[in-house]
């Protein structure tokens, strides 16, 4: 069996944004599914886009998701160097070869020639790519205009009617026709290769069994096809994943929509919960189980479970699988993890702290509302006019009282303790449900809803407590 090695090979011209997330999660699930290895690459051949700091970032976003690679530009491997930048003496070895087999040609054509030929195409109705015209230079001619230093590209000379067939693992088999391929450049003016050429030649030296990539990156691979077959090589097995879509099916744009990675992370998404989400965009088990770790994942993930039906990336269910993660992890993950949320908010002491994410945690979606949530505690809201009516009855006196009276002597720490003092309140003063419990609320939190008692006064205190039952005393 021939050994699994993929590779995620992004572009350091942004941020890391979830298809790209998808694709490095998927690399790694299926190589660590089967024993295999999972490369970075990193595809900085188009210099006009690429942005400073990208590459640190990319890989500082992925380690913080537990996504490894175990042949990288940080970790070193037999196949390096793993920035393509750093390998353009091969990609021009085999663009000469391409060359000298007659696969590949030199073309001289200006932007503005170019543009017109499109223009003229469009308008008859024509299907779009370059006419050739430079095929039918002379060698005189090519060496005139190199000896000038006329600005020129390679581009690899498709086959004509060839239809191209191969077997893709999620969509079974793909037909092409050659006539639906352009002559790809390969060598840009710029001496760098296009990703095409690139991506082909790195693929074969680091030996990659599966390219597993996007579905936008379909209608190239007869090109990548017809590259390897021109070098002689085999090619390897394809794996291409399903659109991201909106909830109104609409393709997930990262001009339209926030996709970036980072940028939920600071939302206060925990990691767990955007992995866990991320595999289900396009993959189910057949059990369609929908909670996974992500060392159940590398357990269990398979390629031939993943959908080419589009994937709908549904901020609801994010929300949801977010705020099952806050509550089942450990408590202390939770708090360390929400600390840079809580800057400036003036806490008593950890134990209040602690007090807050435990109550917090079983209300809200993602970290920065823990935050939000302790505000009453700390600060009680303002009281309106009705609310000030209801706590002036006679009824919510008697409550008020009563806790005043009794907090002073009851363990705030012992839940049962608390609860058996309330009990005792109602049995007392003869007063039920919402009208016990609501002049409380409003007293400490300055709203009719909160937490249980033994957690709302663990996080006030009794002092406090007290001090806020003053103020309602009438």
């Amino acid at each position: 069996m021939t050994p699994i090695r993929v590779r995620f090979a992004p572009s350091p011209t942004g941020y890391l944004h979830i298809g790209g997330l998808r694709t490095a999660l998927y690399d790694f699930l299926f190589a660590r599914s089967y024993g295999g290895k999972c490369i970075l690459r990193i595809e900085d051949t188009d210099k006009s886009r690429e942005v400073k700091g990208a590459v640190e970032d990319l890989i500082e976003t992925l380690q913080v998701l537990g996504i490894d690679f175990d042949e990288s530009p940080i970790v070193g491997g037999d196949y390096a160097p793993y920035i393509q930048s750093e390998r353009l003496p091969l990609y021009h070895q085999h663009a000469n070869e391409l060359l000298d087999k007659g696969h590949a040609y030199r073309c001289f054509c200006s932007s503005e020639t170019l543009n017109q030929m499109r223009e003229e195409q469009q308008a008859k109705g024509e299907f779009v790519k370059y006419d050739r015209r430079c095929v039918q230079l002379s060698p005189t001619e090519i060496n005139e205009k190199l000896a000038a230093g006329t600005p020129h590209v390679i581009r690899l000379k498709m086959p004509d009617d060839y239809r191209f067939a191969f077997e893709d693992i999620i969509r079974g088999k793909v037909e092409m026709d050659a006539a639906q391929s352009d002559d790809q450049v390969i060598i840009k003016s710029d001496g760098f290769p296009t990703y095409h050429l690139a991506a082909v030649v790195d693929d074969h030296y680091m030996q990659i069994s599966h390219v597993i990539r996007g579905e936008e990156w379909l209608s190239s691979t007869p090109k990548h096809i017809w590259l390897y077959r021109c070098l002689g090589w085999d090619a390897p097995k394809w794996v291409h994943l399903p659109l991201i879509l909106n909830t109104d099916r609409s393709k997930l744009s990262k001009r339209m929509n926030d996709v970036s990675v980072e940028s939920y992370l600071k939302k206060g998404y925990l990691k767990e919960a955007l992995i866990n989400f991320v595999a289900l965009l396009g993959w189910h088990e057949a059990d369609d189980k929908e909670l996974y770790t992500l060392e159940e994942l590398c357990q269990v993930f398979s390629l031939e479970r993943v959908s080419k039906a589009g994937a709908v990336f549904d901020l609801t269910k994010l929300d949801w699988m977010n705020g099952h993660y806050l509550r089942s992890l450990p408590l202390e993950t939770i708090a360390e993890r929400a600390k840079p949320y809580f800057e400036g908010v003036p806490l008593r002491d950890e134990k209040q702290y602690m007090a807050i994410v435990a109550a917090g945690r079983e209300r809200v979606q993602v970290l920065p509302a823990l935050a939000e949530y302790a505000q009453p505690f700390l600060n009680p809201k303002a009281l309106g006019d009705a609310e000030i009516e209801l706590l002036g009855t006679e009824a919510a006196q008697k409550v008020l009282k009563y806790f005043a009276e009794h907090l002073p002597t009851t363990d705030i720490n012992d839940a049962e303790a608390v609860n058996a003092m309330a009990k005792d309140g109602i049995n007392q003063l003869g007063i039920k449900g919402k009208h016990f419990y609501t002049p409380l609320r409003l007293a400490l939190l300055g709203e009719s809803h909160g937490p249980d008692l033994p957690s709302t006064f663990q996080i006030i205190g009794v002092e406090e407590s007290l001090n806020r039952f003053a103020k309602c005393r009438m």
